[in-house]
């Protein structure tokens, strides 16, 4: 299978008219479909959509593995639903290797690989590094993981990778001189954008490096969800300028404004990673449960935007060959990889 043109990647982001969509659920999307002996990992898995997505799989006959740097707070969450926990950190590298590492000895495929976790818009952070904790969380510690459980994952001769990104790519593309703020004013959307945008490319990256060993690579944007603790940051003036709460402050459910509730907004996860339509697919941006539109123009959204609509559309500077390539040596420099 040879590399990808740029124009074959713009040619192939079109909807595939699935008949799903926005209040279709996560459960919904597993009718028929069976995951008895397939392994699937999930970061962020005990709470919000990735504990959607465990319990779904797991009710479809999968393994499921849920890594978490709280034991106690994942068992908690997750009571009820017989998955595997294992330590690890998307912050530390160490903790990374060492789960990957895990899972390597024990032989198995790895079928699907779900990167869940994310943080959103919170004050200037580093880590321990010094990288900025948006970028590091909801990009450099998925690409670490993913690339050391490749291995894994070729092994299952037909393994789906999904990075779950956002509308909010919108926001900013990667910032390649700076990714981590040292020479710029820190906006935490702008911040936010750029790891999304960075999730997409990464998404291309893999497809573009894995397809010829039947690993696809999807990223997807699961919709508007305010019930999960993703936007804990965000103060209540925040969501009532946005018009995604009402007055008491309780989340909005208008699907057709993509607000959806947990059930609706793991549906898409869901459908990437476990759907026969997708078969020979990869490297592409996915919503509703479907394939989203190529917007027309590489434009990219103020950070005041106001009411927040229905978006369904990538920007083209999310599915750019030449960025994915320079987010791949990026990522590599920012981890010491062959150091």
């Amino acid at each position: 299978m040879s590399a990808s043109t740029q124009a074959e990647v713009f040619q192939r982001q079109k909807p595939l008219n699935t008949g799903l969509g926005a209040t279709t659920t996560a459960e919904e999307v597993m009718q028929g479909i069976s995951l008895a002996g397939k392994t699937v990992i999930i970061t962020g898995g005990y709470s919000g959509l990735g504990k959607e997505n465990a319990r779904v799989f797991v009710n479809a006959g999968a393994h499921v593995i849920v890594p978490t740097r709280d034991l106690q707070r994942a068992q908690e969450a997750m009571e009820g639903i017989e998955v595997q926990f294992e330590s690890m950190d998307l912050l530390d590298p160490e903790s990374i290797d060492a789960f990957a590492r895990k899972f390597l000895e024990t032989g198995k495929p790895l079928d699907i690989l779900i990167n869940s976790a994310g943080i959103m818009a919170c004050p200037l952070t580093r880590d321990s590094r010094g990288y900025e904790l948006q970028f590091a969380t909801n990009h450099l510690g998925h690409f670490q993981l993913t690339t050391k459980l490749l291995p894994a994952l070729r092994k299952a001769q037909g393994a789906r990778i999904v990075s779950v990104s956002s509308w909010g790519h919108h926001f900013s593309n990667v910032n390649f001189e700076d990714p981590n703020f040292l020479d710029r004013t820190y906006d935490p959307w702008v911040a936010y954008g750029q790891s999304k945008t960075a999730n997409i490319l990464f998404a291309l990256a893999l497809d573009e490096r894995l397809k010829d060993d039947g690993i696809r690579a999807i990223a997807i944007h699961p919709g508007g969800i305010l019930d999960t603790n993703l936007a804990k940051h965000l103060p209540k003036e925040a969501f009532m300028s946005m018009n995604v709460v009402d007055e008491n402050g309780k989340p909005i459910h208008d699907p057709s404004r993509n607000l959806k509730n947990v059930q609706e907004g793991a549906a898409t996860q869901v459908w990437a990673a476990t759907n026969p339509t997708l078969e020979g697919i990869g490297g592409v941006y996915c919503e509703n449960c479907d394939l989203a539109e190529l917007e027309e123009e590489d434009k990219s959204a103020v950070r005041d935007f106001g009411p927040l609509t229905r978006h369904d559309k990538v920007l083209p500077y999310a599915l750019n060959l030449h960025d994915a390539d320079r987010l791949w040596a990026l990522s590599e420099a920012m981890l010491h990889v062959g150091e």
